[in-house]
């Protein structure tokens, strides 16, 4: 009897724990969702405003003022530049991408960005999905953001394979590289590249997390997510 009432109190404790790291997340999700609205609307438009007026200052300069003009253009340029990244911030702080469209454009749209600015082929496929609420849209957004950020920076992969499907009730996530590779083992030990922060995610909607590789045989990540994950 005391063991039973032992093991509903765990089981208890384990809920609560998940209740609440799952709202902390909603919170911090909302904070980026709060900070990309502000670097968009706020210091963007205020950097769009100056690049214009910069330019207007620079047609307006007589012609003999040719050190002045070459200078407003480095201006102009260094605005525009800092327009973009601030932009492409303000996007992978929370794309607006996945609020109003979804997590298949979002994917899309999260490949194609880091592709292209890696040099990297980064394919997606994605099967026939049953309707996700918003919190297992961002869960699977969120991993698959930080698995192409790893493979980016620590793989040396040429290609990638993003793979999203939907089994006897649990989604289940691939990232697949043709990268380096490494121990997993070892890497798992000390949380290296974000991958504590990928478990503890999945720990919280009771999923899991598999690793396979090897140096010099690329990786492959797999999360598995139970659809019912209250």
């Amino acid at each position: 009897m005391r063991y039973q009432q032992l093991l509903q109190r765990l089981e208890a404790n384990e809920r609560e724990f998940h209740r609440l790291g799952r709202s902390v997340l909603r919170v911090q999700e909302d904070e980026r969702r709060r900070l990309a609205r502000d670097l968009h609307d706020g210091i963007g438009q205020n950097l769009t405003a100056l690049k214009h007026r910069l330019a207007q200052i620079g047609d307006a300069l007589p012609a003999e003022l040719k050190a002045l003009r070459a200078s407003l253009d480095d201006a102009v340029t260094l605005c525009s530049d800092t327009l973009d990244d601030t932009r492409q911030l303000s996007r992978l702080l929370r794309p607006p991408i996945l609020d109003d469209l979804g997590l298949e454009p979002a994917l899309r749209w999260l490949a194609r960005s880091l592709g292209e600015a890696a040099g990297i082929a980064i394919a997606v496929e994605i099967e026939p999905m049953p309707s996700l609420d918003g919190e297992l849209q961002t869960l699977l957004f969120r991993i698959t953001q930080e698995a192409l950020n790893n493979v980016v920076k620590h793989a040396g992969a040429h290609s990638v394979l993003v793979h999203l499907v939907e089994r006897g009730g649990r989604l289940q996530l691939q990232i697949v590289d043709d990268g380096c590779g490494f121990d997993p083992e070892r890497a798992q030990a000390v949380g290296g590249i974000g991958l504590g922060g990928i478990r503890e995610r999945l720990q919280l909607f009771n999923g899991q997390l598999e690793l396979r590789s090897a140096a010099g045989h690329g990786t492959r990540l797999r999360a598995l997510v139970p659809l019912d994950s209250r």
